[in-house]
C-alpha cells in the first residue's frame, strides 16, 4: 500500500491536540457524570469485597492422613498485605497520572483509572468468593490449627479439631486461589496493556526494548506469585489460578475502555474517539476544542486505511512513529 493510497500508513501520526483541551477542569465533571453508574458499581464492589472478607469460609474436611502436605512451617509474608494495593493500584495509577500531566487528556485519565479499579475490584470479589466457597487449607495449615504441634482429631470422623487462634485458622482455609497473585496480575496486567498501547509496542518496527517495558509489570506480578509459594502460604495451583484470573479480568476491563494495543487507534480510549466522531459536524466556535483537521486526520484517513487494508491482507499494519513535533498518545 503506497503513501498516495494512504498517507497514514507511511507515517501514522497521533492527532494534534491542543494542550489543556480536555483537562479535568474543563471536561472532568462531564466525563464523570457520564459514567456515574460505573462509579456506583465500584462502590458496590467494595462493599461486597468487605463482606466476603468478613464471612467465614467453608471448612473443608482435613483428615489426619491429609496433614502430610500441610505441615510446612508458618512464615511471614515476603510481600506484605499492604504492599499488594501499592503494586496493583498505586503503581499503575502513578503511571496514568504521569501520562495525564504530559498529555492533558481527561478521557484517557478517567477511563484508565476506571478500568484499573474495575480490574482490581472485580478480581478481588471473584477471588474472595472462590476462597470462601472452596475453603482449601494452606500448606501451613497444621501449624495454624495446632500451634503446639499436637494434632487433635475427631475420633469418629477423623476431622481436625483445631486448637489455634480462630482468626488464624480462618485465614488457613483461604488458599485457593492466591489473592496476592490475582490482585497483582489484575493491576499490573492492566498496566502492561496500558503501556503497550501508549508506547505502540505492536508497530511492527521490531523494537524489543518496548516489549521489555511491557513485560516488566508482568514480571513483578509473577515474582509476587512465586513468593506466595516460597512462603508456604499457597500451593502452586493457587498461584497459577490467581495469575490466570487476574490476567483474564484485566484484559476484559482494558478492552472495555480501550482498543486492543495492536489496533491503529490503540493509543487512546474508545470515549475519546467517540467524542471526536460526535464533534465532526460541530462548529469550533460552539466550544469544541477539537480542530476539524484533527477530526479528519483521525477518522477520514484511518477509516480509508482500514478499508484498503481489508482489500490487501498482505500489507503491513501502520507503522507508528515518534511524536517529534506532534502531540499524541
Amino acid at each position: 500500500m503506497s503513501e498516495a493510497e494512504c498517507p497514514l500508513l507511511n507515517q501514522m501520526r497521533m492527532p494534534e491536540i491542543q494542550l489543556g483541551a480536555h483537562t479535568v477542569r474543563s471536561h472532568g465533571v462531564k466525563v464523570a457524570r457520564t459514567h456515574m453508574h460505573d462509579w456506583i458499581i465500584l462502590l458496590l464492589l467494595i462493599v461486597i469485597e468487605v463482606i466476603l472478607n468478613v464471612i467465614e469460609p467453608f471448612h473443608r474436611f482435613v483428615g489426619e492422613d491429609m496433614m502430610t502436605d500441610l505441615k510446612y512451617p508458618m512464615k511471614d509474608n515476603t510481600v506484605p498485605f499492604w504492599a499488594v494495593p501499592m503494586l496493583a493500584i498505586m503503581l499503575p495509577l502513578f503511571v496514568i497520572l504521569v501520562y495525564y500531566f504530559i498529555r492533558k487528556d481527561v478521557y484517557d485519565l478517567h477511563h484508565a483509572i476506571l478500568g484499573l479499579l474495575f480490574s482490581v475490584l472485580i478480581t478481588g470479589v471473584i477471588t474472595d468468593a472462590i476462597k470462601d466457597a472452596v475453603g482449601r487449607p494452606r500448606p501451613d495449615f497444621f501449624w495454624r490449627c495446632f500451634p503446639d504441634g499436637k494434632g487433635v482429631f475427631d475420633p469418629v470422623t477423623k476431622d481436625v479439631m483445631c486448637t489455634g487462634i480462630k482468626s488464624v485458622i480462618k485465614e488457613g482455609h483461604k488458599s485457593f486461589p492466591s489473592g496476592h497473585t490475582s490482585w497483582s496480575f489484575a493491576g499490573l496486567g492492566f498496566l502492561a496493556l496500558y503501556l503497550s498501547g501508549k508506547i505502540r509496542v505492536f508497530d511492527r518496527q521490531g523494537h524489543v526494548a518496548k516489549l521489555c517495558i511491557v513485560f516488566l509489570p508482568l514480571l513483578i506480578a509473577a515474582l509476587v506469585g512465586i513468593s506466595r509459594v516460597d512462603d508456604y502460604w499457597h500451593h502452586w495451583q493457587d498461584v497459577f489460578a490467581g495469575g490466570l484470573l487476574g490476567l483474564t479480568v484485566s484484559s476484559f476491563c482494558y478492552l472495555q475502555f480501550f482498543p486492543a494495543p495492536y489496533e491503529v487507534d490503540g493509543w487512546g480510549p474508545h470515549a475519546y474517539f467517540q467524542m471526536l466522531a460526535e464533534s465532526r459536524n460541530v462548529n469550533p466556535s460552539n466550544g469544541s476544542n477539537v480542530q476539524q483537521a484533527e477530526l479528519e486526520s483521525v477518522y477520514v484517513d484511518s477509516q480509508h486505511c482500514r478499508e484498503l487494508s481489508r482489500v490487501n491482507t498482505h500489507d503491513s499494519s501502520p507503522i507508528l512513529e515518534g511524536t517529534n513535533g506532534r502531540m499524541g498518545y
